[in-house]
């Protein structure tokens, strides 16, 4: 059996790619809804368009990917240095065959991140790192003059970051509409190239951690497309495409990184399979963590705990995060799965659960608990569900609210990797979970977050482990060999 190898290197060289990063002065700017349909605008033209998410979201991307059938990425400047970022960026570019333009959707307000005083894990980070355009998405709903008060604060806070266009999103009529455009471009100097009318129908459905993901969404929305072709449409008629197409064409060659995460090992013997959870309930996956496990040896097998009445014949499991809460019943239902997850366990399967995979893991799942840090619950009755039993607790969900990057390190040998490994990566959680024995074994160690109990996490049985800490694998790059290697052992 083979192990890690080396980090290669790659030849230094450059890599011409246009590119635009649209970015807003807070948070449900419209940011999202924009992207979306310039996405979908730019695909129906004709172009191939990488899609990227600052910061780690799961469920935007989940649209970016449908739309432009090509994987969308996450690019974090926490997580990754600068050249894993262009990695990461680079590579994405590329996977699905060349792309013609990358479009990348920053997180939050531009200058939100890490701490007060730095730009650390910020849409402005990436916009310097990657040497982009920046449009900036403005909620003009009830001001007019003021917007180029806030584009001039927006331009000269760091003048390292290229605000090159403007966006008005709200906008209620032709007067509201010509005074922020004249103020922004008097005051200012930067171009409005786009101008968004309030509309109700924009709006894609919310829940407690943002959209719903667009594997659901499609299935539960009987007019998902026609949703989708007037955002593009309303985009189409709005924005100035063919000035926002020159501005990403400004950018400037992008120097490789010295060595790729991206690159695939050949092992020993015949390729293990790692099942992978996918539908309605776990769907919150990175790219990334996937492609690197086939590039460290691995082949994918999906199937759905909801849908799927046996596990399929895999030697190893991946559970990731979701919405097991509002899938409770079905999953509680599916009897004859979460028995065979549980002697899969029994049995020593490796078996790694990130968030909604840990809830799933364990013994009870409470919906509707009202408790500090509840948040948008209404949805969830108040019941109570068997879950598989594999892992020792109870969760509760609605309890509290828990989003932060955290850091850690393994403080035993596991699916994930060896003693002493460190990682940075997240946690985005309204549950806990109780219940837990004294005796209980933790895989991990956080000097930063939450975890399960204690700052401990990673709770483990035989070769289960279930975790509130979502990893990265082109963050964390022993991740995936590590994976692959366990299982091949085992």
């Amino acid at each position: 059996m083979s192990h890690n190898p080396p980090v290669p290197e790659i030849k230094q060289e450059t890599k011409e790619i246009p590119r635009i990063l649209l970015s807003a002065g807070s948070s449900s700017s419209g940011k999202t809804t924009i992207t979306i349909g310039l996405l979908a605008a730019l695909t129906e033209a004709g172009y191939k368009v990488q899609p990227y998410k600052v910061g780690l979201d799961y469920i935007d991307p989940s649209y970016y990917s449908e739309i432009t059938g090509r994987r969308a990425r996450n690019i974090d400047g926490f997580l990754m240095d600068e050249e894993g970022v262009r990695d990461v960026f680079i590579h994405g570019t590329e996977a699905d065959g060349d792309a013609d333009i990358a479009i990348i959707e920053g997180v939050r307000g531009l200058f939100e991140g890490f701490d007060s005083f730095s730009d650390t894990g910020s849409t402005a980070q990436i916009a310097k790192i990657l040497k982009c355009s920046v449009i900036l998405i403005i909620n003009a709903r009830s001001i007019t003059r003021s917007a180029a008060a806030l584009v001039n604060g927006f331009k000269y806070f760091d003048r390292d970051v290229h605000i090159t266009g403007v966006i008005l999103n709200n906008i209620g009529g032709p007067r509201h509409e010509k005074k922020a455009t004249e103020a922004i471009e008097h005051y200012t100097g930067i171009p409005v190239i786009g101008v968004i009318r309030r509309n109700n129908s924009m709006k894609i459905s919310m829940r407690h951690l943002g959209l719903v993901p667009a594997i659901e969404e499609r299935r539960r929305a009987d007019n998902y497309d026609e949703r989708i072709d007037f955002i593009k449409n309303t985009i189409k008629d709005g924005i100035k495409i063919d000035r926002l197409l020159e501005m990403a064409q400004t950018a400037p060659a992008l120097e490789r990184p010295p060595k790729t995460v991206f690159t695939p090992r050949e092992i020993e013997g015949e390729r293990p399979v790692i099942g992978v959870a996918l539908d309605e309930a776990f769907n919150f996956y990175y790219h990334d963590n996937l492609e690197l496990l086939q590039m460290a040896g691995a082949d994918i097998k999906y199937f759905s705990p909801i849908h799927d009445k046996k596990l399929p014949d895999v030697d190893g499991l991946y559970l990731g995060g979701g919405y097991p809460e509002l899938f409770a019943a079905e999953l509680e239902n599916n009897v004859s799965m979460r028995e065979d997850v549980l002697d899969a366990s029994r049995s020593g399967l490796p078996i790694y659960a990130e968030c909604g995979g840990l809830m799933y893991l364990t013994e009870k799942l409470s919906t509707g608990v009202k408790g500090q840090g509840a948040h948008n619950m209404a949805e969830m009755p108040e019941s109570t569900h068997d879950m598989v039993g594999a892992l020792p607790g109870h969760t509760l969900m609605g309890h509290k609210r828990v989003v932060s990057y955290n850091i850690g390190s393994l403080a035993m040998d596991s699916v994930i990797g060896k003693t002493g490994n460190s990682f940075r990566g997240h946690e985005f959680h309204h549950s806990e979970v109780t219940d837990i024995p004294k005796d209980a074994k933790f895989a991990i160690k956080l000097s930063r977050g939450t975890g399960i109990i204690d700052g401990w996490d990673g709770l483990t049985v035989n070769n289960t482990l279930g975790c509130y800490a979502h990893l990265v694998a082109s963050s964390y790059r022993e991740f995936a060999g590590s994976f692959v290697d366990f299982v091949m052992r085992e």
